[in-house]
């Protein structure tokens, strides 16, 4: 029988993905992932904390409280250097509207719109915690470099993806294929890390 991980999102993207990474490095079949779609009364929980890492230990620890499933939960976002590392944990919610990607890109593409190209270095940031029933708690980080381009390219991924290239990429993330974007992405970079700990933690 598979081992039972709850990741703490209704984002039906990041199970996909997560689901993904975790095949890739452990096999399939190894870990039966769950989001917060199989679980209907679960409230909304506030991301209070200051730092990537501070939201997802809070979600993470809510998860695991609420429904006894070891819980993986990760808090990510765009920090842009000309807006000194903003809008980095309110990324989702930057135009006012949680989950508007395109208002939120639009928002960061006119605020950084007269800075030069030289000075519109970014990087995509994903902390993501892994909280045990028992209290055991584990908190990595993933960070992909690049710079912010001044209009979008490409249709797949989410959030600021079509506005983000890659340090010594020629594609956005937008353009790149789920496994290229796996190889180099924050999100990825984390999960595998993760996905180590996983492994000791979880038996299958």
């Amino acid at each position: 029988m598979s081992a039972r991980l709850l990741l703490a999102t209704a984002n039906l993207k990041k199970l996909v993905e997560l689901q993904r990474i975790l095949d890739a490095s452990l096999g399939t079949g190894g870990i039966k992932l769950v989001g917060l779609g199989d679980f209907p009364d679960y409230p909304d929980v506030p991301e209070t904390g200051l730092t990537f890492g501070e939201n997802a230990l809070i979600k993470a620890r809510e998860g695991a409280s609420r429904t006894g499933l070891p819980t993986v939960a990760d808090d990510s976002g765009l920090a842009v250097d000309a807006l000194n590392g903003m809008p980095g944990v309110f990324s989702a919610r930057w135009s006012g509207a949680h989950g508007d990607d395109q208002a939120n890109l639009d928002l960061v593409l006119a605020q950084i719109g007269d800075v030069p190209d030289e000075h519109r270095g970014g990087a995509f940031v994903c902390a993501a915690a892994l909280v045990l029933p028992n209290g055991r708690e584990h908190l990595v980080e993933g960070r992909q470099t690049g710079r912010i381009l001044r209009a979008r390219r490409g249709t797949g991924g989410f959030g600021y993806d079509p506005i983000f290239l890659g340090e010594g990429q020629e594609k956005t993330n937008a353009e790149l294929s789920p496994a290229e974007k796996d190889a180099i992405s924050h999100r990825g970079r984390a999960f595998r890390e993760l996905s180590k700990v996983i492994a000791k933690e979880l038996p299958r």
